[in-house]
């Protein structure tokens, strides 16, 4: 199958970003835990809607449990730059300690 616009995952550090509104989800659901970035606060920039507030979170990916037993870390950051870079740091580590 080709790739085009429609096919191509937006991925970041090899593992895919998705986003559904003001909520992005970082990593894989078939993984033990995944990392969902809520943007809370955005300000306007001309023709730009820029985050200005987000909350990350890693989570079980069990559907078995209940969305507040899911959370494992909570954070809140300033910048969607700084988000990623958190988020990326807990679920590599998250992932390899299994």
């Amino acid at each position: 199958m080709p790739v085009n616009a429609k096919n191509k995952m937006l991925t970041y550090k090899g593992r895919p970003l998705r986003r559904k509104d003001d909520i992005v989800y970082y990593g894989s659901m078939s993984d033990k835990y995944i990392i969902m970035l809520q943007i809370t606060e955005s300000e306007s920039m001309e023709d730009l809607s820029l985050a200005k507030r987000i909350v990350v979170q890693l989570q079980y990916t069990d559907p078995e449990l209940k969305s507040r037993d899911r959370v494992v870390k909570k954070s809140e950051k300033e910048s969607f730059f700084e988000a990623m870079d958190v988020a990326a740091v807990w679920l590599e580590r998250a992932l390899a300690s299994g």
